[in-house]
């Protein structure tokens, strides 16, 4: 795949400035939409939109289902310009906070007045509401799994009742019969997600800014996708707990490894055999983030080659092993099924030989993580003046690292690290974050990629995550007031030097009414 040399940045939707308790699809989207263009950003990358599960401190990567938006990022002043909120509704507002998210407080707050908008709009449904839910062929089980996880006070799925739990289609009709309201609700809530979502990207090609999404490899066990399709994942039949459970071994990083206790897929029927229901999931699952998202990251794509599966009972990861993935011949058939794949393969910790080779063979950009390039060792894979193939995108830091600055400064930072770091920059260190931005504007890779706080200069106070902790995660939001034209000129000027600007972003007349 060929990427044209460009820009982008990383901020995750939660993260847009907003007064309705968290960032959403409406004016604070669009508005940074506007910044992107005038800094001259052909890209806006952007986290997994799907529900979170608040057990999981509202990781966007554990969510409700492989499909579904979250409603928490639907625009409630939209709902009343369709009239299925009235302008008082949004006059009192809690004093959420400009810098950090409170889902659980932002939920209480917005999911009545969404039930409102339900109780309006079904009424008198549009007729794109029915042509939507018709488009969907995952919408049903989704909403029946969300109105029954309800009506069941929280519990999941694995611990309903066996008619419901096991899918018997009496319970199943009785459960569709009972809740149709609330079924109802959930559908509403997707068909404005979605809708709102397309406005937003059409508004985002009209300013010649496209977007990058985000697939995690796997899905939650507590999910719509495991209930709906037991035989795509590794379940006992009798309860339908998982046999084994990925993760990543120990390294040098985590001494007991990483069990994140997803299921494992079922990618072979028989010895063999590929698992075609499960090669169908994963084209429509595919085709679905494809028609939300001009690009998208594939996390973990190493899965795919090999995965770590670890036994269910075992409660670390140190005792799994490697099993064979599907490989090749899975991306032939996504491929025959979709066309072309418009992806990048998060090929990031310990990388082997077959991994590579299907990379290679597939044809896909990698990442490259500027924060990764420091260790002292001048043949380090991640240092700019290694990257052998344009064919990559380099990222200063992810949504797992620290921002540059809290990293340059954390105590746990080697010094050495540190040196190294502003003998490469040609830096004092006094303004860490901007010079790692030039240095991935100035490499080779097609595409640069920075999280917004390293375009701030924010520290660490302003980190997203902190892989294997489950405290103080997903928080951080950016105020309007640092989004400002000053910010803008700078990075629009960094990106044109490098080459990086996209077709005209950067001619006189453009740049004249950008700098006003």
């Amino acid at each position: 795949m060929d990427l044209p040399r460009a820009a982008g940045v990383l901020l995750h939707i939660s993260s847009l400035p907003g007064k309705f308790g968290t960032g959403d699809l409406g004016a604070g989207a669009r508005s940074f939409v506007d910044f992107l263009a005038e800094a001259s950003q052909s890209y806006w990358q952007v986290l997994p939109l799907g529900p979170t599960c608040g057990g999981f401190a509202d990781s966007p990567y554990m969510s409700f289902s492989a499909f579904a938006g979250n409603p928490l990022f639907i625009d409630l002043a939209d709902l009343v310009e369709q009239g299925f909120l009235s302008p008082r509704s949004l006059a009192e507002v809690p004093d959420f906070s400009e810098y950090l998210l409170d889902y659980e407080r932002a939920s209480v707050w917005r999911m009545p007045l969404l039930l409102g908008a339900w109780k309006t709009f079904r009424s008198t449904p549009p007729c794109e509401f029915k042509a939507f839910c018709q488009s969907c062929p995952w919408l049903e089980d989704y909403a029946l799994f969300m109105a029954l996880r309800a009506h069941h006070g929280g519990q999941p799925w694995y611990a309903w009742p066996g008619g419901l739990s096991g899918r018997q289609p009496a319970a199943l009709a009785l459960a569709r019969d009972q809740l149709a309201d609330m079924v109802g609700f959930h559908s509403f809530l997707q068909f404005q997600f979605f809708r709102q979502w397309q406005k937003l990207r059409e508004y985002a090609r009209a300013a010649d800014v496209r977007l990058i999404g985000d697939l995690p490899i796997y899905v939650g066990h507590d999910s719509a996708d495991v209930w709906a399709h037991h035989e795509l994942f590794c379940l006992r039949a009798e309860d339908f707990q998982p046999i084994q459970v990925a993760g990543v071994p120990p390294d040098y990083f985590s001494p007991t490894g990483q069990r994140w206790g997803n299921p494992v897929y079922r990618w072979e029927s028989a010895p063999g055999v590929a698992n075609k229901p499960l090669y169908d999931w994963w084209a429509e699952r595919l085709r679905a983030i494809l028609e939300l998202t001009d690009l998208c990251r594939i996390d973990h794509f190493r899965g795919f080659e090999s995965y770590w599966a670890i036994a269910a009972e075992e409660e670390t990861a140190v005792n799994g092993r490697w099993i064979k993935g599907p490989g090749a011949p899975f991306f032939a058939a996504m491929r025959a099924a979709l066309g072309e794949l418009p992806f990048i393969a998060e090929d990031l910790g310990v990388i082997t030989p077959a991994v590579d080779e299907l990379l290679r063979d597939l044809g896909l950009p990698g990442m490259k993580v500027l924060q990764f390039a420091f260790d002292g060792d001048e043949k380090n894979l991640y240092l700019p003046h290694n990257l052998t193939s344009t064919n990559c995108v380099v990222y200063t830091g992810t949504h797992d690292n620290n921002t540059t600055l809290g990293w340059y400064l954390d105590e746990t930072t080697n010094p050495s690290v540190r040196s190294q770091l502003r003998r490469y920059l040609n830096s004092d260190g006094g303004a860490i974050s901007h010079d790692m931005v030039r240095c991935a504007m100035g490499s080779v890779a097609s595409l640069a990629i920075a999280p917004l706080q390293d375009i701030l200069g924010f520290g660490g106070d302003c980190r997203l995550n902190t892989p294997g902790t489950s405290q103080g995660n997903w928080r951080w939001r950016c105020a309007p007031r640092f989004l400002t034209r000053e910010i803008a000129k700078w990075l629009r000027e960094e990106t044109k030097f490098y080459n990086r600007a996209g077709e005209g972003r950067n001619s006189p007349e453009s740049q004249g009414q950008a700098d006003g």
